[in-house]
């Protein structure tokens, strides 16, 4: 990966020794060297995380946005956090994850479009991010919920708690231009999504996984899946990930692809696939290929036997123009050429 840099000014929480999140509103990607130089005295060499005072702050006023509300941040106290401001430097995309400050870096970096899904490393980030509870009243230690919230009964306060989990929610970070997230649980900090997207109330994206542009979720885009523009993720559709089941293959969705509702893919689509509503294609399927008379055919199109036509599905992965779809009385899957794309109401994606 060629070296890129970028840096942001950042809003760190964190109980003792343990970073609980922190927040980068604007990441400068290959950009605004000044700021850094001016709080560094040159640019660095190497990753790194530095606390700022209200002198360093003073410095950059003028040339950095929200430079004097971090100032303000640096006055206020909170009962169970302590709270800085932080300049985080990536100076390289392909290095694990070493810090939770670099992981948040990384998370917002993919959320706010400077990378794709794929274009930053995220190895090693779940064992540097802290599993917190998630409450209105900022992130607290799952162990210290029990006497905080009695502290907000005495105080005449309810605490409410949203999740508990390693990542925190999109919208809570930053929120894409063009976007419809209907609802703010089912897209998690570090999901890439683009101009034109509408994910639905069940739709699901995990991090380091997205959209590229007009797209309609309302099944599960699970990490490290990315969806091409004008495809369509029909309800309770299941994209396998990265995560999770050994899966080791990235898998990507071609623009203009439909999943039909309760469908699914082991496997990348390529242009203007089709997946029948509640098929779901996994990589070792046997997959019985026609052309568009309906006659069986061979990988590369020539006609043969029955039975001579099956192949894996793994082996049409990323192809274009296909349609998959299941015979009622037979149970065979059967692939054919997709006689059509969608195409999604745009009326829908104007965000």
């Amino acid at each position: 990966m060629a070296h890129q840099y970028a840096f942001a000014i950042g809003f760190r929480r964190k109980r003792g020794d343990q970073t609980l999140d922190v927040y980068f509103p604007k990441i400068y990607f290959n950009e605004q060297q000044p700021i850094v130089t001016t709080l560094c005295k040159k640019i660095p060499d190497h990753t790194f995380c530095q606390t700022l005072t209200q002198e360093d702050l003073t410095l950059i006023e003028g040339k950095l946005p929200h430079a004097s509300l971090f100032k303000s941040l640096l006055t206020q106290q909170h009962p169970y956090l302590t709270q800085d401001i932080v300049l985080f430097y990536l100076h390289q995309l392909d290095q694990p994850v070493a810090t939770a400050e670099e992981g948040y870096f990384k998370l917002q970096l993919l959320s706010q479009r400077h990378v794709k899904p794929h274009g930053v490393s995220l190895d090693g980030i779940f064992g540097k991010l802290t599993n917190v509870a998630w409450t209105t009243s900022g992130p607290i230690l799952p162990e210290d919920m029990p006497e905080q919230r009695l502290k907000a009964l005495a105080s005449g306060q309810e605490l409410s708690v949203s999740h508990v989990d390693k990542f925190p929610y999109l919208v809570n970070y930053h929120i894409p231009s063009g976007v419809r997230i209907a609802s703010g649980s089912q897209v998690r900090l570090g999901a890439y999504l683009g101009e034109g997207t509408t994910v639905m109330p069940a739709g699901y994206i995990n991090f380091n996984a997205g959209t590229l542009g007009n797209a309609m979720v309302e099944g599960r885009v699970s990490a490290g899946v990315f969806v091409g523009k004008n495809s369509d993720i029909g309800g309770g559709a299941s994209i396998m990930g990265t995560l999770s089941g050994g899966n080791a293959h990235v898998i990507t969705i071609g623009e203009k692809c439909l999943l039909g509702a309760n469908s699914g893919t082991g496997i990348s689509l390529g242009f203007g696939c089709t997946i029948a509503a509640g098929l779901y294609i996994y990589a070792g399927m046997k997959i019985s290929l026609y052309n568009h008379e309906k006659e069986p055919v061979n990988l590369t199109g020539d006609r043969v036997s029955e039975g001579q036509n099956r192949v894996k599905a793994i082996d049409l992965s990323g192809r274009n123009h296909l349609l998959f779809i299941q015979d009622s009385q037979t149970g065979k899957v059967i692939c054919m050429t997709n006689p059509k794309t969608i195409a999604l109401n745009q009326e829908l994606h104007q965000n």
